[in-house]
């Protein structure tokens, strides 16, 4: 049996993902951005309508994968207030500037997490060697990794997943993530050897509004790329003080 995790951002799409048969649920927020970790409010909401396992991603923000040590206590209290709400699992993960494992960051949050399952994000398709990694989260007690064998979708990476697969060797979890549908489950399985795959298994739903003013909109255009993000800037900031003053 190959079990299928469903990736949600939202309390709809969790309810929908279990009544269509999923194993388990990867709850995140802001997922068209790569996800971050979701409010407690949705944790809860979900923990309680759901009947599978639900593991809460953490991640405090949009952008690379290597945290500073604010953001790592950011994210061991939000590890913290997960474990209070019960969920079964945790999925995480932090690079070092040179696209190597965070060994001390990822000790600290491991150890934050308890008996909670742990699973390492993809991340891990952005390490210099997949082969190494791999054996420092077993080191580590991490229970799975997603990954798309570090190719841009899973099925394009099934080779290099058979391989880890085989490195594996049932110390650790390989959880195939990437771009997996309907049309290509199949083949990734049978290809990689692996027994768990990662799945949005999304459809465009359009909105209820009645009203819509045509002049306004929050949406933002996205970052080009992982390696750069938008963050408030003190610069700005006294710059915008300045102008009120004047």
């Amino acid at each position: 049996m190959v079990l299928v995790e469903a990736c949600v951002d939202a309390i709809d799409s969790a309810l929908a993902a279990e009544a269509g048969g999923a194993g388990r649920i990867e709850l995140c927020g802001e997922l068209l951005q790569g996800g971050v970790t979701p409010s407690a409010g949705l944790i809860g909401a979900v923990w309680e309508r759901v009947n599978i396992p639900v593991f809460a991603l953490i991640r405090p923000r949009t952008g690379d994968f290597h945290y500073s040590p604010d953001e790592i206590d950011v994210m061991c209290r939000d590890i913290i207030g997960a474990r209070q709400q019960d969920v079964d699992g945790i999925v995480l993960g932090a690079l070092t500037p040179d696209a190597e494992l965070d060994v001390g960051a990822l000790s600290k949050l491991i150890d934050e997490a308890g008996a909670m399952d742990v699973t390492f994000h993809r991340a891990f398709d952005y390490v210099k060697d997949q082969h190494a990694a791999l054996e420092v989260l077993i080191e580590l007690g991490v229970d799975r990794v997603l990954t798309s064998g570090g190719a841009a979708t899973a099925l394009e990476g099934a080779a290099r997943l058979a391989e880890l697969v085989a490195q594996a060797s049932g110390r650790i979890e390989i959880l195939a993530g990437g771009s997996i549908n309907a049309s290509n489950v199949h083949e990734v399985v049978r290809a990689s050897g692996v027994r768990e795959v990662h799945v949005r298994a999304a459809a465009t739903v359009e909105s209820e509004m009645l009203y819509r003013p045509s002049a306004v909109s929050l949406q933002k255009p996205l970052p080009r790329s992982e390696y750069e993000r938008s963050v408030a800037s003190a610069s700005e900031m006294r710059a915008v003080l300045e102008a009120v003053k004047s």
